[in-house]
């Protein structure tokens, strides 16, 4: 029954991140920085909120690691937000997804952990699916997939920020460190290119940090419910999500060899999570 539970939260979390990237495709008048801007600004209010009411210390214990984390997290989500205005949205999103690979190279040097041999043939599994994209999608610029592969790999560096963090610090105060810093870097980056948001914009700007707290706040329910293995998988509904918002949204089609590369690119990674549970139990 909990793993029902789980999977209704992780559509809800994914579908909600999913509508989040497909309004930053949409505001394409305005620019990344100013774009983290508004999407941190309403989380940062949340977080605040839920610290003060909870009577939980906001500045935590392992500031630096925390400082750290909040730092290659806008570099990653700069990139990002940058990225889904020059590719399509579900292939944008897929390609993100390569962020294991680099947490999983990051950790052989930084945490001095091993990987399973056949880890390897599931990450070039991925790798040869980018190559298969680059090659047959037309609309994949070379620009746009060095930001989102800058995008996954600065997300993998996130992942080693938190296992050394450990559980010495509350989520929500990791997070709040996040907003903060992603807040304070997205508007002095937007000082300089300050699109002044009219009419509809305005409700759509703020919408974006009530998607991306809404996708985490139901990520986080999926994961205290369930195990984590099983609850991992699942964020990869993302990316469906995403194929189909993008084409009922933007029009975006993807031809079948397209789609049989970003399979490749979700595959890689999928068998990548299967192997590691395997191995653990």
């Amino acid at each position: 029954m909990k793993t029902w539970v789980a999977l209704k939260y992780m559509i809800i979390s994914t579908f909600s991140f999913t509508l989040m990237s497909a309004t930053i495709k949409y505001l394409e008048d305005f620019n990344a920085f100013e774009l983290v801007f508004f999407r941190c600004l309403g989380s940062l209010v949340l977080c605040i909120i839920y610290l003060w009411i909870k009577g939980i210390p906001i500045l935590g214990n392992r500031r630096k690691l925390m400082i750290g984390r909040g730092i290659v997290g806008v570099i990653s989500m700069v990139l990002f937000f940058a990225a889904l205005k020059l590719m399509p949205l579900g292939t944008t999103i897929s390609l993100r997804y390569l962020a294991p690979i680099f947490t999983a190279i990051f950790s052989i040097f930084l945490l001095k952990e091993k990987l399973i041999p056949i880890q390897w043939l599931f990450f070039f599994l991925s790798f040869a699916g980018v190559i298969l994209l680059k090659g047959i999608d037309l609309r994949v610029s070379t620009v746009g997939l060095i930001m989102v592969l800058g995008a996954a790999m600065f997300s993998g560096l996130v992942y080693i920020f938190l296992r050394a963090i450990g559980p010495a610090d509350h989520p929500v105060v990791i997070v709040n460190y996040f907003m903060v810093i992603a807040t304070v870097v997205g508007a002095i980056g937007s000082i300089n290119n300050w699109q002044q948001p009219e009419g509809y914009q305005w409700p759509l700007l703020f919408s974006l940090g009530i998607f991306g707290y809404l996708g985490q706040l139901y990520m986080t329910k999926a994961f205290q419910i369930e195990e984590a293995n099983k609850v991992a998988p699942m964020k990869y509904l993302e990316a469906v999500f995403a194929i189909f918002v993008g084409w009922i949204w933007f029009g975006e089609g993807h031809s079948w060899l397209a789609i049989i590369g970003m399979l490749m690119v979700i595959g890689g990674m999928l068998m990548n999570i299967m192997v590691k549970k395997t191995s653990a139990a």
